[in-house]
């Protein structure tokens, strides 16, 4: 019989009913009082684990700071998986587009010392980079170029999904970024047909 899953600590309740709050309401939107009552504590309790509502969006950034997996798939697969993934999470309910970027365009001129800023560029540049490294297996002479323009294919399709509610914007995208890997000397299967069904 499987154990079961360990007790969350308050600290982990709170960040997480933080990450949900933040994430679908808005980091402005959202006080420290409405995150205390929606677990049932004080806002002393809150202030214990976090000291201020800064240290909280920076504990929700990190949190949301999350690496891509080590993978066996070949780079060129893993490259256009990514796409595939984005679309799946643009058929979701609760997608409210990139974390980081909303957290810039809400904070960024109260962010004096760039703290979420600093957080976000991070995270661009860590999915770059991982874009560049299966570039480089790939033998891609500008890796780092070719590893910015997927990384805007990335973001870009991700603006679009949220003006037109259309997760096709990912196969789009997808589509897009096969090209530039086969103008970059990558070897890619077929496309999907052009006609598939969007996700329910």
């Amino acid at each position: 019989m499987a154990s079961p899953p360990p007790k969350q600590t308050m600290k982990e309740r709170i960040l997480e009913t933080a990450d949900k709050l933040f994430y679908l309401q808005g980091i402005r939107a959202i006080g420290v009082d409405t995150i205390a009552a929606e677990i049932g504590i004080s806002k002393r309790t809150l202030y214990n684990h976090f000291p201020s509502k800064d240290a909280l969006i920076e504990a929700y950034l990190q949190r949301r700071f999350v690496q891509s997996r080590p993978s066996d798939k070949p780079p060129a697969e893993q490259i256009l998986a990514t796409f595939d993934s984005l679309e799946r999470r643009f058929a979701a309910k609760d997608f409210r587009g990139c974390p980081f970027v909303n957290a810039v365009a809400e904070l960024g001129p109260d962010d004096e010392d760039r703290t979420f800023r600093n957080i976000a560029i991070a995270f661009k540049e860590s999915r770059r980079v991982w874009f560049r490294d299966l570039l480089l297996q790939l033998g891609v002479v500008d890796a780092e170029g070719l590893a910015t323009q997927l990384t805007l294919l990335v973001d870009g399709s991700i603006a679009q999904d949220l003006v037109r509610d259309d997760p096709a914007m990912a196969r789009a995208a997808k589509e897009a970024a096969r090209v530039l890997l086969a103008n970059a000397g990558v070897k890619v299967g077929a496309s999907a047909p052009a006609d598939k069904k969007r996700p329910g």
